[in-house]
Parts: structure tokens; C-alpha cells; sequence
């Protein structure tokens, strides 16, 4: 059984470094540096309601990053913005996913996690391991060589972007995501404070720690324990490791959060432990909402964005 009450309190087994806070605003600081620079190509797909652009911008270390942009065939207001971040090893999808969102009102950026499925590079140089996933890439040397580390800046620099379009209120800037793409949205909404509103399924890298206790070669968190069987199977760097993996951990970043959030959960998720994700959820001191189907797990969650649509429509 599901021990709901114990959740709504557990505030995660997390170890927040002292120097989290200090460490991300150095790094944002880097990001900031970087010239607001990007280039736009335009893509013939038909629509009366909606234009379609491939956008790349250079991102921390070098590493080009693509993005897609749709926007009303009008832009006669100051648009809403919406930021996308995609799922697990997979890309931002196909354009028409978003036209809906364009028809509304809103101008799209949907990004590419780096050296996923899309298009963006990965330039992240290790002489560690790097088998079954993204997590461990770079852990070997250290916080300032994580992955995610730069996956986080670029959802910082992606917002940067959107919000400087003169047809886009950066008043009003929307992030979505579901699994991984859950976790970029809270990170950004965590690095970029400003951020109106954010809707999240599910999110995946959260309480490292927790995640690992239960059952790690079972769900999303696989990467970790294959990492311990075959890097360090005495656990000899076990503290090291954990240690690291409290800087791109979502519960540290949850307090950072000033947007309103929404969050969709299945109570049955074994990819991404319902238990993990209250972690963070539980962290977030700005105003939220957390809605839990019992049958479901890491799944489509039916009716949840025609009951809450409204939340994009304030």
C-alpha cells in the first residue's frame, strides 16, 4: 500500500550541499556571459494559424543547441511563452505537437536535451563511465563536469531567449514537462525565478539517495546502481558520489522556485518513485497544487490537462 499521509511530509533524504545556492549562481553567471545570440530557419509545414522555426543557440562549453519555435502567424500583442523540455533519451517531437499551443496565443520553445534524441550536441568529455545513461556522465571528476549541469544552464539560457523576443510578455513565461522533462522544468523554474507558471508529470531526478535505497535497476534511476556494479563494487567512493549528486538534485532547487506549479502524479510509478518525486514537491514554497491518480503510474494520466487547462489561461 501507498502511505499518502507519510509522503505529504517527507522532505527528502537529501544532503544540500552549504555551497548549492552560491555554486548555481556562479554557473548562471557563466551562462549570462555567453552573447544572447541564436539563429532562425524557417520550416515549410502548412497551418493558418502557426509558423515554424528551427532555432540553435551556443550553449555552455561550446555545445550547440537546437531548439523549435512556433509562433502565431500573428504577432500583433505581446504573446504568452511556453517552454517545452522533453522525456528521457527521446527529443522535443514534431512540430504540429505544438500548434494547438500557437493557436492560443502562446510562442513555443521546445528544446533538445543535449545528445538525446534530438539534435543538439553533447560535448561533456569524461574518462569515467558513462554506460546505461546521463546521470553518472562526468561524475567521476567532479560537480563542474555533470551532464545535467549543463542541461540546467541551457533551460536558463532557453528562457533568456524566449523572453527577449519582442512579441513574447516576459511577464508571462509558461514550462511544461513530463519525466525528464518534469525535472528541466522545475530546474529552469528554479534557475530563472521569474517564470510565471510551470506543469510537471512525473518528474524524474529527484532524491538521488531514496531512489537508489528502493529499487534502482527497476526504475529510471538504473544508471546509479550499474555505475556501483561495475565502477565501485566495494562502494569505496559511495559518499563522493551521492555528494555530487546533490547539486543537480530537483528538491535542492525547489526552494529557488517562485512559480506557480502545477504537478501530476501516479501513485503507482515505479520508473519514477512516488516517493521521490514528494521530495521535491514538498520543498516547493511557492504556491502548488499536486494531483495523484491511484491506478496510474509513469503513464499517460488521463483527463488532467482538460480539468486543469484553465491553469495556462490566467
Amino acid at each position: 500500500m501507498f502511505d499518502w499521509n507519510t509522503w505529504k511530509d517527507y522532505k527528502g533524504s537529501g544532503q544540500k550541499p552549504s555551497d548549492f545556492d552560491s555554486w548555481w549562481d556562479q554557473n548562471l553567471a557563466e551562462m549570462d556571459a555567453l552573447a544572447l545570440d541564436y539563429q532562425l530557419t524557417a520550416v515549410d509545414i502548412p497551418s493558418n494559424v502557426a509558423n515554424f522555426y528551427q532555432l540553435y543557440f551556443t550553449g555552455v562549453q561550446g555545445a550547440k543547441v537546437h531548439c523549435q519555435l512556433i509562433t502565431p502567424k500573428k504577432l500583433d500583442k505581446s504573446h504568452k511563452g511556453m517552454l517545452l523540455f522533453h522525456g528521457y533519451h527521446t527529443n522535443s517531437g514534431d512540430f504540429q505537437d505544438k500548434i494547438a499551443w500557437a493557436a492560443e496565443g502562446f510562442v513555443v520553445l521546445a528544446i533538445d536535451a543535449r545528445g538525446q534524441g534530438g539534435l543538439s550536441e553533447n560535448l561533456t568529455q569524461t574518462s569515467g563511465g558513462t554506460m546505461r545513461g546521463l546521470i553518472i556522465r562526468g561524475i567521476e571528476e567532479g560537480r563542474d563536469n555533470l551532464y545535467f549541469r549543463n542541461v540546467f544552464l541551457d533551460t536558463a539560457q532557453a528562457a533568456k531567449i524566449l523572453k527577449s523576443f519582442d512579441y513574447v510578455d516576459e511577464n508571462k513565461i509558461y514550462a511544461q514537462g513530463g519525466s525528464q522533462g518534469g525535472a528541466l522544468t522545475l530546474a529552469c523554474a528554479g534557475l530563472v525565478p521569474d517564470i510565471h507558471r510551470v506543469f510537471v508529470s512525473y518528474p524524474f531526478l529527484t532524491d538521488y539517495r531514496k531512489a537508489y535505497e528502493l529499487y534502482p535497476q527497476t526504475s529510471a534511476y538504473e544508471e546509479i546502481a550499474y555505475w556501483f556494479q561495475f565502477r565501485d563494487p566495494l562502494h569505496k567512493r559511495e559518499d563522493e558520489i551521492f555528494n555530487t549528486l546533490e547539486y543537480i538534485d530537483i528538491q535542492h532547487f525547489a526552494p529557488r522556485i517562485k512559480a506557480q506549479v502545477f504537478w501530476a502524479i501516479g501513485l503507482r510509478d515505479t520508473i519514477c518513485p512516488p516517493i521521490t518525486q514528494f521530495a521535491s514537491y514538498n520543498n516547493i514554497l511557492a504556491k502548488k497544487e499536486i494531483v495523484a491518480l491511484a491506478e496510474y503510474g509513469h503513464e499517460y494520466l488521463p483527463r488532467i490537462y482538460d480539468e486543469y487547462r484553465s491553469f495556462f489561461f490566467d
